[in-house]
């Protein structure tokens, strides 16, 4: 291997990495406040890559009809829910937060699909348009069972993405789309070597959406409130913090994530309505490498996820996936060893 291969597949290996970076902080997100590892995140950022496809092709998305789908079911949901607790004066609250709001997006593709829109506002469309996704599939499916045990969590996760997968086989078809570029041009770098402007586009929304979510966490309530549901949520309900209300904030945190990933992929590969499934896994293993609960340990795993698989890659295209998993034995048996060590020291201080 040369120094110009290995240079390419650097930068390959950096712009993969960054789509990992923001799906692991995406699932430690949602693991740290909920417990749940949401194993169909990838799910979305695949309907969101669809719906951006459409929305260039002049259609309109087929992810209209599956939010208004999963909205009806909620609202229905909630609606029961209020009514054996006999908070009827909650109904309204319901109908907006529940009805109105994830219908408000699909309301709006309805109307400009098919007009000649500039890019920029078809991506927004298509990420606001898979935004209530999460929310949506959560109060339907892990907001009854939130106090259950970790394991049965990560279950219903796992059905929830096979559910989610089939319903885009139903909304959006076989076929496979692949959309325009969102930055066009290149940057020669010193030596020679062409820098893609889609690649820098890549690395730069993980830098800043990156920095967005530390600024989140440390200036603004919200923020605070999330943290705090993270590290004790007995506590955060002590002190006024409602469990339910930050998942659901890191719900469509998350999936606000996961649409913007999705429009990051969408030009450099061909996606399918299952082709999410194998980045929230690649994303997993970051997020393991980073314990589930460190964002600085998780960036740094994703990004070396995504150099890992771009050299396996070059030297084994068939076993690049298995390269990349393999990644979590050594990791596990680390965290393992560690996690003895500090419990043999904790029974000779109690000693």
């Amino acid at each position: 291997m040369s120094w110009d291969i290995a240079l390419i597949l650097g930068v390959d290996g950096l712009a993969t990495g960054a789509v990992y970076l923001l799906a692991g902080l995406g699932l430690v997100l949602i693991f740290s406040v909920t417990r749940v590892v949401f194993v169909p995140f990838g799910d979305v950022a695949a309907f969101a890559a669809l719906s951006l496809a459409a929305l260039e092709g002049g259609q309109r998305p087929a992810t209209i009809g599956l939010v208004l789908t999963l909205a009806a079911l909620a609202l229905l949901a909630e609606v029961v829910a209020l009514a054996r607790r006999g908070e009827w004066a909650r109904l309204p609250r319901a109908f907006f937060w529940w009805g109105l709001l994830p219908a408000l997006p699909c309301l709006a593709a309805w109307a400009l699909a098919g007009r000649a829109l500039p890019a920029i506002v078809q991506v927004l469309l298509a990420v606001v348009l898979v935004t209530p996704i999460v929310p949506l599939v959560a109060r339907l499916a892990l907001q009854p069972i939130a106090d259950a045990s970790t394991l049965v969590l990560l279950l219903v996760s796992l059905a929830l993405h096979f559910l989610l997968s089939g319903l885009g086989l139903l909304f959006f078809g076989p076929e496979g789309t692949r959309t325009k570029p969102l930055a066009d041009g290149s940057l020669t770098l010193p030596g020679g070597f062409p820098l893609s402007a889609q690649v820098m586009l890549m690395v730069g929304a993980a830098v800043v959406l990156s920095a967005l979510f530390f600024l989140l966490f440390e200036r603004t309530v919200a923020g605070k409130a999330l943290r705090a549901t993270a590290v004790n949520r007995v506590g955060a309900r002590l002190v006024g913090i409602r469990p339910a209300r930050t998942a659901a904030m890191a719900y469509a945190a998350a999936s606000l994530l996961a649409g913007l990933i999705g429009v990051l992929v969408a030009p450099v590969t061909t996606m399918y309505y299952d082709s999410g499934f194998i980045i929230g896994l690649k994303a997993f293993v970051a997020a393991i490498i980073g314990g589930l609960v460190s964002y600085p340990l998780t960036a740094i795993g994703a990004l070396a996820v995504g150099v890992f698989e771009s050299f396996a890659s070059f030297f084994s295209g068939a076993l690049k996936d298995a390269i990349v998993f393999s990644l979590l034995i050594p990791v596990l048996l680390l965290r393992s060893f560690l996690a003895h060590h500090d419990e043999d020291d904790a029974e000779e201080l109690d000693s």
